[in-house]
């Protein structure tokens, strides 16, 4: 029944999660009645069983025979997780693009015209943009996991390949890798498209203006570094989505990306013309804080101290993530 079992699961998880508990029923019923046809009431032996799953075919083969249609630039193995992802990036920058819109028109609404057509041009080029990487990236999988399928097809296939079910504590819950999708696709797209209200806004009789964090001058050289840092994190939160459990192999890569990332972030952001170099005083002439009062100080040593601050929490989180990586690797 072991061996059953993890026939059963190879076969339906290459599958859509809507048809894996009604095919995996059928696969179960239609096991058990070619061994009943082979041994009858007997006991049933491994050799026997191990003659039907022969008879059945490898987990891939059988999977795509109960797929309705063939994928081939993006596989069956990776297409579920494909749709799933494309959707998930589509549907956060076109809310972002939404709400950009809705934010700017608030803000200014004279400009609703200028906004309105800034909404749709991002729409025209930003969505496709984001399909197309993401299908690029997607086919890299593809392309190195079907070398792997081909290795493995020159040879027979055994039941006793089948992998083991993997333990519960090893599994990766898809909505948390979900959820680190959407996260750093609305970094991307924050920093990327709307990086002129990040700071602190201003109002007065309405709103004013924004004092930025960020140097305006030479944020562009460093919007290179912010993309490759996000879009790492989303490509690795696409790779546990697919994988679906921790092995040593994500773990390691999770843990080299995270070193890259951290290294990157530390260049970028102990860079001296990265961070507004007139902030202070923009806030001062803001009318936010009066130069030489109690508050004018706290303000200082917190915007002084945000760099080191900022880079601690961004090695905490790296680090546990490459940490607990490796734990729930070692679980079985």
């Amino acid at each position: 029944m072991e061996m059953i079992n993890r026939y059963i699961y190879a076969v339906t998880q290459r599958l859509p999660q809507s048809q894996r508990k009604d095919i995996a029923d059928e696969l179960r019923g239609l096991i058990e009645d070619m061994l009943e046809d082979r041994a009858g009431n007997d006991n049933v032996k491994d050799s026997e069983v191990e003659e039907v799953l022969l008879e059945l075919g490898s987990p891939r083969e059988l999977a795509d025979k109960y797929r309705v249609t063939k994928k081939y630039i993006i596989g069956p193995e990776l297409f579920d997780s494909y749709i799933l992802v494309v959707k998930i990036v589509l549907i956060v920058i076109s809310s972002l693009i939404g709400v950009g819109f809705v934010i700017q028109t608030i803000l200014d609404p004279t400009s609703i015209l200028d906004y309105f057509v800034d909404m749709i041009v991002s729409f025209v080029t930003v969505l496709p943009t984001a399909f197309g990487w993401t299908t690029f990236w997607f086919a890299i999988g593809e392309l190195c996991g079907g070398k792997k399928q081909k290795d493995i097809s020159g040879h027979e296939w055994k039941p006793s390949d089948l992998p083991p079910i993997p333990d519960e504590k090893r599994q990766i819950k898809r909505s948390e890798s979900i959820i680190g999708i959407i996260f750093y696709t609305i970094i991307i797209v924050f920093l990327a498209f709307s990086n002129d209200y990040f700071g602190i806004w201003v109002f007065q009789d309405g709103f004013t203006r924004v004092v930025p964090f960020l140097n305006e001058q030479t944020y562009g050289t460093y919007l290179l570094f912010i993309l490759l840092i996000f879009g790492a994190g989303i490509i690795k939160e696409c790779l546990k989505l697919v994988s679906g459990k921790w092995t040593y192999k994500l773990a390691i890569y999770t843990t080299i990306v995270n070193v890259i990332s951290m290294a990157a972030i530390l260049f970028m952001i102990t860079w001296p013309d990265f961070w507004n170099p007139d902030f202070i005083n923009e806030l001062v002439e803001a009318g936010i804080v009066e130069a030489g009062s109690e508050t004018f100080d706290t303000v200082t040593t917190i915007w002084n101290q945000s760099t080191f601050w900022i880079f601690i929490l961004f090695i905490i989180g790296l680090a546990w993530d490459a940490v607990d990586g490796f734990i729930k690797s070692r679980k079985k």
